[in-house]
């Protein structure tokens, strides 16, 4: 069953069209991920799902209601521009944003996820002596404060070190096993091949791959070679059968053309260095990526 469906939704702002006729299907209990370059129309999408703002034409429907202009309920959103009110006590605003949310047994909440996210000792400061990455947190627990059914995450990895990152990532594993249908937007692909049952991808307003990491990749094919050698991407200069490099600058990862045998390209490389490492395997979330958003992309759909 979806806890989300939209169909044939459109949004315009002035003379440019932010989302291009999006039509997507999220089921319940999955982590969905929205990728997209900047300005794509990710959050947009996301603030018409949260009816914070409205199609100008298309169904969207969130369990299997069109809520018109209620507000929605058992939902727990973090957007991507914080807010929070900077003088309150720690405590003071999440049991306002508990109660807000109609949230239950506060108290016992309040104090389980301070802890948790080793807030505790900040309990009765002020939201503005903590760090960035503090009151992201902060945010966060905010958001699940009231154990929602559908929790939308908007870049929720921005800003955290790697340690508070894989927290946060833990947690909201957890969630999911709980029951909870999240939808994060992101721009880590490492995160996003990871942690996503779906990936959604938008650009220019369109919708232009959605689906499992496999299915994705799979239309994509095996012709990405990931090499490590003594002479580095210099090894790579002149060699017939590629199409791009992406130096790592102790791995180089090649696109091969269509056609080009990566046996020939081993034999060639081991005339002249020494190779610890050739891997043929399907491209990356970030190689499809780049794929799809890169400059010289960009230019052919604009000639």
């Amino acid at each position: 069953m979806n806890i989300i469906e939209l169909s044939g939704i459109s949004k315009t702002f002035g003379s440019v069209l932010a989302v291009n006729d999006l039509s997507l299907e999220v089921p319940k209990g999955s982590i969905y991920g929205f990728i997209g370059p900047n300005g794509s129309g990710k959050t947009t999408t996301i603030r018409m799902i949260m009816k914070i703002m409205y199609p100008d034409r298309g169904t969207l429907l969130v369990n299997g209601q069109d809520h018109n202009f209620e507000r929605l309920e058992n939902v727990g959103y973090l957007p991507e521009d914080r807010g929070l009110y900077k003088k309150m006590k720690i405590g003071e605003l999440l049991q306002f944003h508990g109660k807000l949310n109609k949230g239950s047994d506060l108290p016992r909440q309040i104090n389980y996820w301070l802890e948790r996210l080793e807030l505790k000792a900040y309990k009765d400061k002020k939201v503005e002596t903590l760090s960035k990455g503090m009151r992201q947190k902060l945010q966060f627990i905010a958001t699940i404060l009231h154990q929602p059914e559908l929790i939308i995450l908007d870049e929720p990895f921005s800003g955290l070190d790697p340690i508070n990152a894989d927290m946060m990532k833990d947690i909201i594993l957890e969630l999911q096993e709980k029951g909870a249908t999240i939808i994060f937007s992101t721009h880590d692909m490492a995160m996003a091949e990871r942690m996503c049952d779906y990936i959604f991808m938008i650009y220019k307003g369109k919708k232009v791959l959605d689906g499992t990491l496999d299915h994705i990749q799979n239309e994509y094919g095996n012709d990405t070679l990931r090499i490590q050698s003594d002479m580095g991407a210099n090894a790579l200069n002149g060699m017939k059968g590629i199409e791009s490099i992406n130096n790592f600058g102790q791995l180089q990862e090649i696109r091969l053309e269509e056609g080009a045998d990566p046996q020939l390209i081993l034999a060639e490389l081991l005339k002249i260095t020494r190779i610890s490492k050739f891997e043929i395997t399907k491209p990356s979330l970030n190689d499809i990526f780049i794929r799809i958003a890169s400059p010289e992309r960009k230019e052919a759909v604009n000639v």
